[in-house]
């Protein structure tokens, strides 16, 4: 049979693989599956042209016509094309460059072992750390560093270390549970308003009203969580979007209570342990013999949110290791088979919720008081779209891949507010805010395509089995 000529491999069909091909080559047989350069080289030009047509006709209309104001408050059409070429440029020749040196390399290496990837270290081991010493040095830093800049490089740092925290309480729902929810914006806007509307009112304190107001939005989870018990997938995402646009809805029209677009104005601010961050006697300056100055609110907020965000990441990650958090990921992964486990699905589901959304309301009342004044305008769907896209470029169920995220997105949209190279490279009227949205949409496609699954895909699990490694007959002589 081994001999038989109807089974040998012929010139015709020959099984893929780099000793196979040497063999064709040695018998002077051209190798089949082996492409010419010439042809890659063409196949690559033709793609990155398609890709810079499409390009061309997406920017097109949105980048090159404008409208803007013009004489006599007439709005007219004005011509960019500028920017219009440089997109399509950078398109054409970022997919030349991805056809001929990356995604190729890709395919060739995707069979074959990686093994100093294996011997690298975790990327959390040593990326934590450094994350956590910078996040509490950062107001140090700056002081000293770029006083002129502190208050506004702080001001950057409490925002993004805000959309941490509500990524992180995301996460629960969305990466741990698995459930898909586009609400969330609806739990940071209910504890936002409970504690404006509780200090102002009657005059309570911060730390008073913080409690209260992660109690209100996880008890908002809750009424979410029951009319979405049997739901999964789109459905759910629909369900949670109209809750969403339902509790701004609420506020905006229930003027009684929410003073509707007018908002809530004169919140009052955090203190030091009764001590406020005024000039005068009683203050905080006076009381450590400090001078008084502005910054010191704004360093009081940084390390606030900082510990805010801390203590969320730490109940997460203890909450995961206990029977509720394995029972989430095991809900992530099939529902029938968790519901075959005995898992009560529907106390499982609720308390997601209302843990996510507990952690929400505690970052919506820290909004409040840092702002001083809230609207139903600060509640709206892109709220909700940002922090779902940090949890899913991120990572789901990474709290490092979400803090990551957010540095990227969050930090990388105000940094577009200050390019000056680009004014040198467009001209003087050449506004880089504008295109914001633009770089965010180029970043997470971009993200999409070589990280499908967050920047931070793997993570350590839950529970380890120690055991996988001793024989089925030793387990079964123990057992006899």
């Amino acid at each position: 049979m081994a001999d038989d000529p109807a089974l040998q491999p012929t010139a015709d069909f020959r099984p893929e693989g780099a000793e196979v091909q040497a063999e064709a080559r040695q018998a002077g047989l051209p190798p089949r599956s082996a492409k010419p350069v010439e042809s890659r080289s063409i196949a690559a030009l033709k793609d990155a042209a398609i890709a810079a047509f499409v390009a061309l006709a997406l920017s097109g209309p949105i980048v090159g016509l404008v409208m803007v104001p013009g004489p006599s408050k007439a709005l007219i059409v004005q011509q960019r094309w500028v920017p219009v070429a440089a997109i399509v440029a950078i398109v054409f020749i970022g997919r030349l460059l991805l056809n001929l040196f990356v995604w190729n390399r890709a395919r060739q290496a995707a069979t074959q072992p990686r093994p100093l990837a294996q011997r690298l270290p975790p990327i959390g081991a040593f990326a934590t750390p450094l994350l956590l010493v910078l996040a509490v040095g950062l107001p140090i830093l700056v002081i000293y560093a770029v006083p002129d800049q502190s208050r506004y490089i702080l001001g950057v740092g409490t925002l993004i270390l805000t959309y941490i925290m509500l990524g992180w309480g995301l996460n629960i729902v969305v990466g741990l549970a698995g459930l898909l929810d586009l609400g969330y914006v609806a739990f940071y806007a209910i504890g936002a308003y409970s504690y404006a509307l509780i200090s102002t009112e009657f005059g309570w304190s911060f730390w008073i009203c913080l409690p209260l107001a992660g109690l209100f939005a996880a008890a908002f989870g809750v009424m979410l969580g029951f009319p979405v018990l049997r739901l999964r997938g789109d459905y759910l995402a629909i369900v949670t979007l109209a809750f969403g646009e339902i509790i701004r809805l609420v506020l905006l029209n229930w003027t009684q209570l929410t003073k509707g677009p007018a908002g809530i104005n004169q919140i009052p601010r955090p203190s030091f342990f009764g001590l406020p961050f005024a000039a005068g006697p009683g203050g905080f300056s006076e009381t450590f013999g400090l001078a008084y100055s502005p910054n010191h609110r704004i360093v009081f907020l940084y390390y606030l949110i900082l510990a805010m965000a801390l203590i969320t990441s730490v109940v997460t990650i203890r909450i995961r290791n206990l029977p509720i958090g394995r029972a989430w990921e095991a809900l992530r992964y099939d529902e029938i088979a968790s519901r075959s486990l005995g898992i009560n699905t529907t106390n499982v589901k609720l308390a997601a919720f209302a843990i996510g959304a507990m952690f929400a309301g505690f970052a919506g009342s820290f909004f409040a008081t840092r702002q001083g004044f809230i609207s139903p305008e600060s509640f709206n769907f892109m709220e909700s779209a940002t922090i779902l896209a940090i949890v899913v470029l991120g990572g789901a169920g990474s709290q490092l891949g979400v803090a990551i995220a957010a540095v990227v997105m969050i930090g990388g949209l105000e940094a577009l507010r200050n390019l000056s190279l680009l004014k040198s490279v467009f001209g003087e009227n050449f506004d880089p805010t504008q295109y914001r949205l633009l770089a965010f949409g180029l970043v997470m496609v971009a993200i999409m395509v070589w990280r499908p699954r967050g920047l931070v895909s793997r993570r350590r699990p839950s529970v380890l089995l120690k055991d996988l490694k001793r024989p089925a007959t030793d387990s079964a002589r123990q057992a006899g």
